[in-house]
């Protein structure tokens, strides 16, 4: 070849050589390192830019790379160690803030090229988030920030948070906004939060005028309102009138704005309520279904990441464990159904759940599959990882892939979910930076975890990848790894989690083949990350140096920054990319409406997709409406699967004029599109058209009534109302159900082919019920009869005389009591008792040949959740019906579910759980007799003790109601067959002693007694007595008289009767003997028909007579109390039943002696009646039924038509068009509303009641208006009285004579007198015959309870000086070790300062706002052990690094697009 040719081919292989060698390293990532001395507490990149932030939170200094962690750089003009926290401008991505342990701070506006400095009066409060911002961007600069400010109080400081605004980031001075809050927020703080509100609306929660001094309590805090930086506020009363106290955290989740408040009744027992808006305007009670086991309590639930569609919370269901149930709302956040249980929380409140990025609909979850067992037994959790499609309406476990990384099949079938599904580690165990499943690349999920039927130990996990959102997922690598995604997910890296490596892996085509990346150096990796929205091909791993690897003056920790911009030469094209649709299921593609599809680059597309900053684009295609597109209309309610109104329809006054009987008009068809979903109608349903209706369903003009009346094939055996519900069911004689949602105005029959014995109200949960077959089919309802669903039980219904089903707090653990054996001749019939802890899933044998079993827990009676009691036979053979007095019935009490078995008595009649006691009827077969046995506790019990001659083993008894912490007992004196009668007595506080409150009262063969409480007024009660018990004996005549106690039983006074009758005469009988006398609960047909009800206080009807006797029911007439039974009115001639309505606004008559075809009713207390006529026939009326609560104004009559007894008659009349004109309350103007205070002592002579004067709301007589639902005021009690003889009763053994005073019973010996002193008692007294009446709270005065006094042994018997001895010697030795310790640790810095205070390196967010830290108002307490320990605690406290504090109070919750406080609403509770 010539040397020109040999040259010029040299060339040639030369620039080959070179661009094969440039192209080969144009393969490789580059890398750079830069070091740092501690993990930083934050580390975050700026929304959109290429600039990350680095907070040394020990050193507390800030780093800046703009160059997305190539290079990094101290921030200058910030003095080191001065950082305390860094916060980015969430709306502005130019601005960050650097707030100090001082009052300067410091502000960039070029993301951190530079600082300058600006100073607030007060330095940070003790909250995570001292600032908010204003989510417009015209308004960047308006910023509020949270101070506190403390002062030396005595041995402490006194703090208190105040609130500062700026308008202009901070460049002038901040002015104050308000002083004493714990938070304040701008209503504009959420771009997903959208209102019309005024632009500068701010709401803070802080306390009212009635706190006062340096500790506030929770009743006093408020939220207020202010849209000019509260120059003037408003208070926010959250729909509840001034009753709205008790607020505890506001937060700003998605698009609703959520308020949460203490509830401050009492017996709330921490419970919390939420109130939401979706507008600032309206504010509504979040409705939970009141499964008592997940109710809102005080730090025991969290709101986790929510879409825009539904709010989400999860509450803690189990105290030990950290267990919940998470709860998803309807689309205005107001209405909660239940999600999914046993949801898997940890300590700080953080939850495992979270929806996958940018895919609507879909979220993944972690259960506890063993809550028993780590509740009970301390058990570790077993994990199960579950993933929803459809925002939390249903949920199934994550399918397993079929095969692993090197294609061998895994271990167990993918097809059994139950034993073979995938588990991925989450929220509570975080490994790594930001979200932990999934980012802005559009379907890409990564999560760590194991196949089978549980988690496993993180470190036996390997890695997993969807690429389909959640559906599909196949391993990707062996071991745990970290991971993060680039480029819009077309670049996928993986570190090893596990321990040392010196490698990173990395995809490029949605991993199915992956690369390894030397790093050229030993590191453990300690987080990945890149820009926030997935789309750069640079990337940040933090990192700690191996030791070997560590250089002189380099930092143990580094991050090393990855750049993979070379490795791919050819932007994508049009070509390279596909149509990803997200929910890629029939049943699931369609959510709101729409099917959401990306543009995504497809899997081997060799490109990258470069459009940095650029998040993808969610596309939106139409589904034709469906069913679930609906749902129901403004004043129509959900009836299984249609909408029926909830009354009748309001109408423009111009529609329904002409009067004609078939005239029209234009409603609602009862549905309306779900707000936000986008569905095609046209290719659709139609559900929201208006429809045409018959005027005669429209609401009347304003002051008319109007009715329907319905009739039915049988007689109404059993009805009742969902609790706060307007949904009642009824149950026929011809075993068919029937069900109204709107208080009787419409009614459907339920399951038309199935014959029903009974149906039960869960007892615990108001709306749960259950239909009850003569099979073992059994229907059930969670939602208060919305939606019915169909379950077997174990066993038929028992034929016993046992309850089918027990209920308990915890509402899905259940007790069914059901036959076994009983088929053909039925040797061995028996009553067989079955548990289900998972509300009927699975059920469990308890025990057989039975009477009864329940759960031992009750609302009062607090024991053991697990204990069951049980009656049950001895001899466990033959056929139980065939049972008698030689089987003796034992009472077996079983905990652990049964598993532990103790015999509480061998032979029982049976036992009943009352109040806060458990009471049990022992037969004592040696004497013949009973015992009555108390127990408080469910294990020890105590024997009644009581008066000579009335001990129970002698007489029948009848436990009556009480709500004043004792126990009232009928006690049957008379001898059969002679008409029944006896004394009432009443226990002590624990229910061993009982004592005589009244004689010869009377009671029916059935053991029912004229004994009755007023409700809403404790302490006050009616019963009738036989006056003449000798006569009655003799002739089985009894003669009734009606007596009154105001004071729990101690004493008994007749009625005083009113002056005239309701037509203005006198009274035929006027002398002393002359009385009213009222027919009592013996005589009643409906015994839910009591004399009072507590929606209406004070007022009391009854049907009765003037004279010296009760007259007979058809020669009675009815009267009214205004003042709980002290004076009366005859308000009607002739017997009537009654009813409340609208907490008294309307009560309704209607004759109680003969059929009618009307009825009477009065708005102003009785003062004046009207009438008003339901029907052209004459009904007989049996009932008259409203909502339990007695706060509606529609009634129902229920009865028979006089012709037809064996069929019958519900009639439904509606009040609500009265007046339209609603109740103002003005808690703090009283006397200029429509309410007023009464007390029971206005019309007597004593000025208190229970040793108290008490004041109570209500409607004044005369006002026409609404109730409605205005919130009850709580009680006020007034003062508290001195003592008088009111206040007393007989002690045990004792009895009052004709001269009222108690004595000795003949031959009877007092109670030994109690020594003991309790608290700071100085003295105790012998007993007398009194005692004082538990539940009055009488102080000083007349004491006839106390005798001789003898002075308490112990404190009080020492001298001053010695106590001062005692006092002052350990706060001298506080002093000299605490000031040596100081000394030493190198605290003492030329000032006396606290332990703790905010120039040490305090962790924030540990403590709670609004009143300081809490070694401030720990220190003012001078003891030795704490004053040291709180010493200890500052040296401590600054000189760790908190950085694993600092990494999981975010990890799992970093770019969520709410405020991130919004996640856990939490309050450390500052009342007394």
């Amino acid at each position: 070849m010539a040397p020109a040719h040999r040259t010029a081919a040299f060339l040639w292989a030369a620039l080959s050589l070179l661009v094969y060698l440039g192209l080969a390293m144009a393969q490789d990532p580059q890398m750079s390192i830069s070091y740092f001395d501690n993990l930083p507490g934050r580390l975050f990149f700026f929304e959109d830019t290429p600039t990350a932030v680095y907070h040394d939170t020990v050193d507390g200094d800030v780093y800046i790379t703009q160059d997305e962690g190539k290079t990094w750089e101290r921030a200058s003009g910030i003095p080191s160690g001065e950082a305390l926290m860094v916060f980015a401008h969430p709306f502005d991505t130019r601005y960050a803030f650097v707030l100090t342990a001082s009052t300067t701070h410091y502000r960039t506006e070029d993301r951190g090229k530079t600082w300058r400095s600006f100073s607030v009066p007060s330095v940070p409060a003790f909250t995570p988030y001292p600032l908010s911002f204003h989510s417009d961007p015209a308004k960047w600069g308006y910023i509020l920030y949270q101070g506190t400010e403390c002062s030396v109080s005595g041995w402490g400081r006194t703090c208190t948070d105040v609130t500062y605004y700026t308008t202009d980031g901070f460049s002038s001075d901040a002015k104050e906004l308000l002083t004493d809050t714990t938070r304040c927020q701008f209503a504009h703080s959420s771009k997903d939060f959208k209102h019309d509100a005024h632009p500068d609306l701010i709401y803070c929660v802080g306390f009212d005028s009635s706190s006062t001094g340096a500790s506030h309590s929770i009743s006093s805090s408020r939220l207020y309102s202010s849209t000019d930086f509260f120059r003037t506020s408003s208070l926010e009363t959250l729909g509840m009138g001034r009753g709205a106290k008790g607020v505890v955290a506001l937060a700003i989740v998605s698009k609703f704005a959520v308020v949460a408040l203490k509830d401050l009744s009492p017996g709330a027992d921490g419970t919390m309520m939420l109130y939401v808006t979706v507008d600032t305007k309206e504010w509504a009670k979040a409705q939970f279904p009141h499964a008592s086991q997940a109710r809102l309590r005080e730090n025991a639930y969290t709101i986790v990441e929510s879409t825009v569609h539904s709010l989400a919370v999860d509450v803690l269901s189990q105290d030990q464990g950290a267990i919940g149930t998470l709860f998803v709302s309807n689309s205005n956040g107001t209405y909660f159904v239940e999600s999914l249980s046993d949801t898997n929380r940890n300590g700080a409140g953080y939850v495992d759940y979270e929806n996958v990025y940018g895919i609507e609909g879909v979220g993944i979850a972690n259960t506890v599959s063993n809550p028993l067992d780590v509740e009970r037994k301390g058990q570790p959790k077993k994990l199960r990882s579950m993933i929803t499609l459809n925002d939390g309406s249903s949920w199934a476990p994550l399918r397993a892939p079929s095969r692993d990384v090197d294609g061998n099949d895994v271990s167990c079938n993918p097809n059994d979910e139950e034993s073979c599904s995938l588990h991925l580690y989450s929220v509570t165990n975080p490994h790594n930076f930001g979200r932990v499943f999934s980012s802005p690349a559009p379907g890409f999920v990564i999560g760590v975890g194991s196949i089978g039927r549980q988690l496993a130990p993180y470190e036996d996990c390997d890695t997993f990848m969807s690429t389909d959102a959640g559906l599909t997922w196949h391993m990707i690598q062996r071991n745990a790894h970290i991971y993060e995604f680039g480029d819009s997910g077309s670049i996928t890296l993986l570190v090893d989690d596990e321990g040392p490596t010196d490698t990173v892996l990395y995809t490029l085509d949605f991993g199915k083949s992956w690369k390894s990346y030397d790093l050229g150096m030993s590191i453990r990796a300690r987080g990945l990350t890149s820009v926030s929205d997935a789309t750069s091909q640079k990337f940040m791993l933090l990192v700690q140096v191996a030791r070997q690897e560590q250089k002189p003056g380099q930092g143990r920790y580094a991050i090393i920054h990855l750049d993979f911009a070379g490795l791919r030469q050819r932007k994508c094209g049009d070509g390279d990319f596909e149509q990803w649709y997200a929910r890629a299921k029939p049943e699931t593609e369609c959510l709101l409406g729409v099917k959401q599809w990306y543009r995504r680059r497809k899997a081997d597309a060799d490109c990258y997709v470069g459009n940095k900053f650029i998040d993808p684009v969610v596309h939106d295609e139409p589904c034709p409406c469906e069913d679930h597109d609906y749902e129901c209309d403004y004043n129509y309610v959900r009836s299984g699967d249609q909408c029926i109104p909830s009354g009748l329809e309001h109408i423009p006054s111009n529609m329904c004029t002409s009067g004609r009987p078939d005239e029209t008009y234009m409603g609602s068809s009862g549905y309306r599109l779900i707000a936000g979903d986008k569905c095609d109608k046209g290719r659709g349903l139609r559900k929201d058209e208006p429809v045409s209706k018959p005027c005669s369903q429209a609401q009347p003009a304003e002051g008319e009534v109007t009715s329907q009346v319905h009739d039915f094939p049988a007689d109404v055996a059993q009805y009742e109302f969902f609790k706060e519900s307007s949904t009642i069911l009824v149950r026929l004689t011809d075993h068919t159900i029937w069900q109204s949602s709107n208080e009787g105005l419409t009614w459907e029959q339920r399951f038309p082919d199935e014959r029903f014995l009974v149906f039960y109200m869960n007892t615990h949960t108001n709306d749960r019920a259950y239909l009850i077959t003569d099979t073992s089919k059994y229907y059930y309802t969670t939602d208060g009869g919305r939606f019915w669903h169909e379950a077997n039980a174990p066993s038929r219904p028992n034929t016993f005389r046992a309850n089918v089903l027990s209920f308990q707090p915890r509402s899905d653990y259940l007790i069914w009591v059901g036959d076994v054996g009983c088929d053909g001749t039925g040797e061995r019939c028996r009553a067989e008792a079955q548990y289900t802890r998972d509300h009927g899933r699975h059920w469990q044998f308890i025990d057989d040949y039975v009477v009864n079993c329940a759960w031992a827990r009750d609302e009062e009676l607090k024991i053991d959740m697990t204990q069951i009691l049980c009656e049950s036979y001895l001899h466990k053979e033959g056929s139980q019906r065939m049972f008698g007095r030689n089987n003796p019935l034992q009472l077996i009490s079983g905990w652990d579910y049964y598993g532990k078995k103790t015999k509480l008595f061998d032979h029982v009649v049976g036992f009943t759980k009352f109040s806060e006691f458990l009471i049990v009827a022992e037969y004592v077969p040696q004497r013949n007799a009973l015992d009555l046995q108390v127990s408080l506790d469910g294990r020890t019990f105590a024997e009644g003790q009581f008066p000579p001659g009335m001990h129970p083993n002698t007489h029948a008894y009848t436990v009556l109601e009480s709500s004043t912490d004792a126990i009232f007992l009928h006690m049957t004196m008379s001898e059969h067959p002679h008409p029944y009668w006896g004394n009432i007595l009443k226990s002590n506080s624990n229910g061993t002693y009982f004592g005589l409150s009244i004689e010869n009262v009377n009671r029916d063969q059935y053991g029912f007694v004229d004994f009755e409480k007023f409700s809403g007024l404790d302490g006050i009660a009616l019963a009738n007595v036989v006056a003449n018990p000798a006569e009655a004996t003799l002739t089985g005549l009894k003669t009734l008289q009606t007596r009154i106690t105001h004071n729990d039983g101690g004493t008994w006074k007749p009625l005083t009767p009113p002056p005239a009758d309701s037509l203005g005469q006198p009274y035929s009988c006027s002398t002393t003997k002359c009385a009213l006398h009222i027919h009592g609960y013996t005589e009643r047909t409906d015994a839910r028909a009591t004399y009072s009800s507590p929606a209406v206080v004070g007022v009391v009807m009854a049907v009765g007579n003037v004279g010296e006797t009760l007259a007979p029911y058809t020669e009675s007439d009815t009267f009214l109390s205004r003042d709980g039974g002290f004076t009366w009115q005859e308000v009607h001639k002739d017997a009537h039943l009654w009813e409340f309505g609208d907490s008294g606004a309307v009560i309704l008559l209607v004759n109680d002696e003969e059929p009618t075809d009307h009825v009477l009713f009065t708005t102003d207390e009785g003062l004046t009646w009207r009438e008003y006529q339901f029907s052209k026939d004459k009904l007989r009326i049996k009932a008259i039924v409203t909502v339990q609560e007695d706060t509606s104004r529609k009634f129902m009559l229920i009865g028979y038509r006089p012709q037809s007894s064996a069929s019958s008659v519900i009639v439904h009349i509606d009040f609500t068009s009265l007046t339209h004109r609603q109740c103002e309350l003005k808690e703090d103007n009283p006397g200029h509303d429509d309410f007023e205070l009464w007390s029971p002592s206005e019309e007597r002579q004593e000025v208190c009641l229970f040793g108290r004067q008490t004041l109570y709301h209500r409607r004044k007589r005369d006002a026409n208006c609404v109730v409605g639902k205005i919130p009850k005021i709580e009680e006020k009690i007034v003062r508290n009285c001195a003592c008088t003889e009111e206040d007393f009763e007989c002690e045990f053994n004792h009895f009052k004579n004709d001269e009222g005073k108690c004595v000795l019973i003949p031959g009877m010996t007092p109670l030994e007198s109690d020594s003991s002193c309790r608290g700071d008692d100085e003295y105790w007294y012998e007993r007398t015959a009194y005692r004082k009446v538990r539940y009055s709270s009488c102080e000083g005065g007349y004491r006839p309870d106390q005798g001789t006094s003898h002075r308490c042994p112990g404190l009080r018997g020492h001298s001053t000086f010695f106590w001062l001895t005692i006092l002052l010697f350990p706060i001298a030795v506080t002093g000299v070790v605490v000031w040596w310790w100081y000394k030493k640790s190198g605290l003492a810095r030329g000032t006396i300062r606290l332990p703790s205070s905010t120039s040490d390196h305090q962790p924030f967010g540990s403590l709670g706002s609004g009143s300081g830290n809490a070694l401030d108002t720990l220190a003012s307490v001078p003891w030795f052990l704490l004053g040291l320990a709180g010493i200890a605690y500052a040296y401590v406290s600054s000189s760790i690094e908190n950085v694993v504090g600092g990494f999981r109070s975010r990890r799992g919750y970093r770019d969520v697009p709410v405020d991130e406080d919004a996640q856990i609403l939490r309050f450390e509770d500052e009342e007394e």
